[in-house]
């Protein structure tokens, strides 16, 4: 069933619009639709009041969601792109450039280089010595069929 677009004049940010009404005079292209619109209240980004079973949203509430959609652009991992300033390095455990940093590198090296060889050592025998018998037994052939 067709909803009728009221007048852009009669309309205000808070008036309550059915969400196809809505979809249609926020995007006149017609690239978002009632169900894209039910969709982003179902994820939260868009408010929708339900009356009589039926949903409506303003075009201040669309106007929030499109903030909340928002694509923040990416900074190029190298290039042109204007310095920023580094933050402040917290105390994390992180590796310092320099020769500091590679010293704690090869005292790293150092004990994982112990872990390894204490681990291709032997283990010691799990059985007590006098659980050893050193009587011999008797062995009895057993003859063939």
């Amino acid at each position: 069933m067709a909803h009728q677009i009221p007048a852009r004049g009669s309309i205000t940010d808070t008036t309550p619009l059915r969400l196809c009404v809505a979809a249609a005079i926020a995007f006149p292209d017609g690239s978002i639709t009632a169900s894209s619109l039910r969709r982003e209240s179902l994820k939260g980004r868009l408010a929708v009041v339900r009356v009589a079973n039926k949903d409506y949203t303003t075009l201040k509430a669309i106007e929030e969601m499109m903030g909340q959609c928002r694509v923040q652009p990416k900074e190029p991992a190298c290039g042109s792109s204007p310095q920023r300033q580094t933050p402040a390095r917290a105390s994390s455990g992180s590796n310092p450039f320099g020769s500091l940093g590679m010293e704690e590198r090869r005292l790293a090296l150092d004990a994982l280089h112990a872990s390894v060889k204490m681990l291709n050592e032997s283990s010691p025998p799990t059985s007590p010595r006098n659980t050893k018998s050193r009587e011999s037994g008797v062995v009895i052939p057993l003859k063939s069929p």
